[in-house]
């Protein structure tokens, strides 16, 4: 049997890597899929996981000389961790007709070790904010093929004879799932509907608290104001919930609905339902979002939606990873102050305001360009695979 390996160095780059292994299970079912995930415990809903994982206490943020998380995270095992995965990809040598590296150089370098022909899915530079530099830009061409996430940036490598496919954002297409009638139900009665994204790292537990916040304040003046909390994967409803309840909050369960792990309610009136399906079935029913995420904010945008942030980061490593996603979107993202009054007073002024989040919507599609990039990666790796099969 055929099998390809995609090698993932991130939350959202195992989302990207799903979104395209759909299509290529679609487009050639034959093949076999497996996943290794650098960063995190995978859980690939379409993939088959394999190789050492672990989730780290850094979620992956050990990038810009950020020494805190590096500490933490090879106390807690992340030398050993990359040791055995590095022996797990040479063992594999030969296994595979192709793998597929999703994220940043460093992803491409651990793939290269299995020493099959290699797909590069770029996901983390862009010339908006950080271009490939000279290192990079070698590594990139021991890849087969390459794919970026802009067009200036696909010009960019050009100009330094890097041969590069035409520009493939695959978070444009995570928000492209199919239906889920759960989706009516977690925002039944709210209107506006407020998305909360707290991300899908450790923060995300602080970040939802402050979110939940933001939308209870602008709910006491607004009387059908609601939100739809967006629980990612591998976080624990549990403990996002006694987080909620030790705030304020009155909690209650949702019984039997899977979807929907609990509600939130101020003086018995529901404002917050927290939503444990596919973050696209909700993307087309809120008007706008309030994130503290990475991927699921350019999603977001990608959808045409205006997106608010806040300066909630700590470390130097978050604050570049915020700034990276302003450069990204551009005016397609508003960032608010991390305080309660300036955050509800600007999440209100963009609630009341229309034209701006109409001309915000129509800047984060452009920014992020059109659908289709996961069935053309795709296609790319399904023709290689037929020439090694």
């Amino acid at each position: 049997m055929t099998r390809v390996l995609f090698v993932s160095n991130g939350h959202g780059e195992a989302a990207i890597g799903d979104r395209i292994a759909i299509e290529l299970r679609a487009a050639a079912p034959q093949i076999e899929i497996d996943h290794l995930a650098l960063v995190g415990d995978g859980l690939s809903d379409v993939m088959n996981d394999v190789g050492p994982r672990r989730r780290m206490p850094s979620g992956g943020l050990i990038a810009m000389a950020n020494l805190r998380n590096i500490g933490r995270d090879v106390r807690s095992g992340l030398l050993r961790l990359t040791l055995a995965q590095y022996r797990y990809l040479r063992a594999a040598r030969g296994r595979y007709a192709v793998a597929v590296a999703i994220g940043d150089v460093y992803a491409l370098i651990m793939t290269l070790v299995a020493r099959a022909p290699t797909v590069f899915v770029g996901t983390a530079k862009s010339v908006s904010v950080a271009p490939y530099g000279p290192f990079e830009e070698r590594v990139l061409r021991r890849a087969r093929e390459r794919f970026v996430r802009d067009d200036a940036t696909v010009r960019s490598l050009a100009k330094h004879g890097l041969d590069v496919r035409p520009a493939a954002n695959v978070i444009v297409d995570l928000f492209a799932t199919a239906e889920d009638a759960g989706a009516d139900r977690a925002v039944e009665g709210f209107t506006p509907v407020l998305a909360l994204f707290p991300g899908s790292r450790e923060a995300a537990y602080a970040d939802a608290v402050f979110l939940a916040r933001v939308v209870r304040a602008l709910a006491r003046e607004r009387r059908t104001l609601g939100g739809v909390l967006s629980i990612s994967p591998g976080l624990d409803p549990e403990r996002f919930a006694a987080d909620a309840r030790a705030d304020g909050w009155e909690v209650r369960r949702y019984g039997d609905d899977d979807a929907i792990a609990f509600d939130l309610r101020l003086d018995e009136r529901v404002v917050v339902r927290a939503w444990r399906g596919p973050l696209g079935a909700i993307l087309g029913r809120v008007s706008m979002v309030l994130g503290q995420a990475g991927t699921a904010n350019e999603a977001a945008a990608a959808a045409g939606l205006p997106v608010v942030a806040f300066d909630r980061e700590r470390d130097r490593k978050a604050k570049w990873y915020r700034q990276r996603q302003r450069g990204l979107l551009g005016d397609a993202l508003a960032v608010f102050p991390d305080d309660l009054d300036a955050a509800v007073a600007g999440v209100a002024a963009l609630v009341d305001d229309a034209q701006r989040r109409a001309a915000m919507g129509r800047i984060g599609r452009e920014r992020m360009g059109p659908p289709g990039a996961a069935a053309r990666i795709a296609a790319c790796v399904a023709t290689l695979a037929r020439a090694a099969s």
